[in-house]
């Protein structure tokens, strides 16, 4: 005697996958982070640091239009440069590291 065909059990539809499993960065897009931009001063040393006034100018030796190093919790992340916006100082990012 041939066995009945059972009926096979459904298969549950796809459900979407949860919001970490498909942006791997949604856990961690709220924490905090420090970035800075870098320019070093060769040849700065103690006694310019004590003779520091209001009004003086320490010159960098960076030129105008030189990419200078953007900082994520103090790892190299991206190379920028200096732009004024809106009478305020921006930084465009010119390559990521």
């Amino acid at each position: 005697m041939a066995a009945a065909a059972q009926p096979s059990p459904e298969v549950p539809a796809k459900t979407k996958p949860e919001t970490a499993a498909a942006d791997p960065w949604a856990r961690v897009e709220g924490l905090p982070c420090l970035l800075s931009i870098e320019i070093t001063v060769p040849g700065f040393k103690v006694a310019d640091l004590i003779g520091l006034q209001p009004g003086h100018l320490i010159d960098t030796h960076w030129t105008v239009g030189q990419d200078v190093p953007l900082l994520i919790n103090g790892q190299l992340a991206a190379w920028s440069e200096f732009e004024i916006l809106n009478n305020r100082v921006a930084v465009r990012l010119t390559e990521l590291a």
